[in-house]
């Protein structure tokens, strides 16, 4: 490997962790703000009442759960959705990470469902013009995928 290899590697390695952190910081700042819906059902219903509010969409699945087809329909179908709306999407995974930011109950007690945290919708009402440093650097790391020809990026949440 070439030095220029090995500080391209290394400043891939420094985006990702800054992107991550990104993230999480999103949408801790967007839960409490509520500006976050969580869900695929949920999602679907505020996309389809007002995809304008929606800034950022996040997929998120485990490997275990890759397998799921009617999990992939629902990403198709959003993946789609986002595309054609100008919605900026990330896939992730680490749901247990996911759940941990958000304040999930490690275990569901009885009468608890657990949220599904399969797609994530990170809101901007047209009321105001709510800007984190999250969403800016998210948004930034989006639009210079697609410029690599990816069109729905990849982060891992790293448990800690």
């Amino acid at each position: 490997m070439t030095l220029e290899e090995l500080v391209a590697c290394d400043n891939a390695a420094q985006r990702m962790q800054m992107v991550t952190a990104a993230v999480e910081e999103l949408l801790v700042a967007a839960q409490r703000q509520d500006r976050l819906t969580v869900g695929v059902y949920e999602s679907a219903k505020l996309m389809n009442v007002d995809p304008d509010s929606v800034v950022l969409c996040l997929l998120a699945i485990d490997e275990e759960e890759e397998d799921d087809i009617a999990l992939q329909i629902h990403f198709t179908l959003i993946q789609s959705f986002c595309c054609d709306n100008d919605i900026n999407i990330v896939r992730v995974s680490g749901m247990q990470r996911l759940a941990q930011l958000l304040g999930e109950p490690a275990e569901t007690q009885g009468t608890t469902e657990a949220r599904d945290l399969h797609c994530l919708l990170v809101t901007n009402p047209h009321t105001d013009a709510w800007k984190s440093h999250g969403l800016v650097e998210v948004a930034s790391y989006c639009e210079e995928s697609r410029g690599n020809n990816q069109w729905v990026p990849y982060i891992s949440l790293q448990e800690r």
